[in-house]
């Protein structure tokens, strides 16, 4: 869980972009820094637990502008990694949205209300992405996110290569 303007380098700090992840071992090793650049004051509740490879935590909740900040693919790359597989958030920055679409790592829910004002760290939640719905558990409200459209065949193939793949626009 966590709030507004949440930015590329708190997902992935600078210092991992070293880490290549298209080598099976550094992808994994990715993951075990995803969000590791939020401030402990704020969100004392580490999204990958130290000496982890993964999180508990499949989804992310957000607020406004998820994702600003540089144009780096490693973002949602790390989350992904870390066994991420949708992002809820009011907004997303533009370049984070399509580099999710683009690696295919994770899905981009843009919620219609502000899940981050409703939902604390540890609330357990069901996504239904054909209904375009969140689910909290423990108090059964139904939240609606938008449709993902044209991104959601994308994401399901695995990123915007191997959606061109499986749809004949390039050679496989």
């Amino acid at each position: 869980m966590v709030r507004d303007h949440i930015d590329t380098d708190q997902i992935i700090p600078a210092q991992y972009l070293t880490l290549v992840p298209t080598i099976p071992e550094e992808y994994k090793k990715l993951g075990s820094y995803a969000m590791c650049g939020l401030p402990e004051t704020l969100y004392p509740v580490r999204y990958v637990k130290e000496g982890q490879l993964d999180s508990e935590y499949p989804i992310v909740v957000a607020g406004r502008n998820f994702g600003c900040g540089s144009s780096r693919e490693h973002a949602p790359i790390a989350l992904g990694s870390a066994g991420c597989k949708v992002v809820l958030a009011q907004s997303f920055a533009r370049i984070f949205f399509r580099n999710s679409l683009a690696t295919g790592e994770l899905y981009p829910c843009e919620c219609v209300e502000r899940l981050c004002d409703v939902l604390k760290t540890g609330d357990v939640v069901s996504v239904e992405l054909d209904a375009e719905t969140v689910t909290v558990k423990r108090t059964g409200a139904v939240h609606k996110f938008k449709p993902l459209g044209e991104v959601r065949p994308v994401v399901d193939a695995g990123g915007l290569f191997n959606y061109a793949r499986k749809s004949g626009m390039m050679p496989k």
